[in-house]
């Protein structure tokens, strides 16, 4: 069976091998949170997006892969429970958005903004600013090689069915329209999202309902 992207707490990784990366997804604690191996086949260099939960699973997910970067999506301590294991393990070096970097158990390294890059191997991922779930939420976004398109880690900001939880209407009015400016106004349709709890989507399948989310306000 291909890449789906469903999976379940003590389950399997679901994993997608791609023109030039390798995308494993792993969903680890009691609050479902997905972590992500992308692996550059070529170099065998790799990046964690989100040491959550578990740094047991994660580390048999690592695997032998050479892990040089773990990015950590924003500050909310169910993304980054496994830390301070997994940079011990691996030796990599942390990333995160400054504003979200003091509520990490581990110091920043890699301070990153909107429009930043961060590499993988001989893979780029763009850093996208998606200010509203928290102040420095971002997102990563793969644009492939031909035949393997273009994909987007969105942590808590996008989901299947709408935009991440905010805690006023500021905050929910700056996440939507971060949202709609710097990923669905600047990707294609068939662009695959990966988010921080829950089941896959991509931009075409959202895009119709971006009225409705706004009317509802959350």
């Amino acid at each position: 069976m291909g890449y789906t992207g469903d999976v379940e707490v003590g389950g399997p990784a679901d994993v997608r091998e791609l023109p030039g990366l390798v995308i494993s997804k792993l969903a680890v604690s009691e609050m479902a949170n997905n972590a992500y191996l992308l692996r550059d086949p070529g170099t065998g260099e790799a990046l964690l997006v989100d040491a959550a939960a578990e740094p047991e699973a994660l580390r048999a997910l690592i695997g032998d892969a050479d892990v040089h970067t773990v990015v950590t999506t924003h500050g909310h301590w169910d993304h980054h429970r496994a830390l301070p294991e997994v940079v011990r393990a691996t030796g990599a070096v942390t990333v995160a958005h400054p504003a979200d970097a003091g509520d990490l158990p581990v110091p920043v390294q890699r301070p990153v903004d909107h429009g930043d890059t961060v590499r993988v191997g001989r893979q780029t991922l763009e850093v996208v600013h998606l200010r509203g779930h928290t102040p420095g939420s971002i997102a990563l976004v793969w644009r492939g090689p031909e035949g393997a398109g273009t994909h987007v880690f969105t942590g808590d900001s996008l989901f299947p069915g709408g935009v991440g939880k905010t805690w006023s209407p500021e905050d929910f009015t700056s996440l939507v329209d971060d949202v709609e400016e710097r990923l669905f106004g600047a990707l294609p349709d068939d662009t695959w999202v990966y988010p921080g709890h829950g089941r896959d989507t991509t931009l075409g399948a959202e895009r119709p309902h971006l009225a409705e989310w706004r009317a509802r306000g959350w």
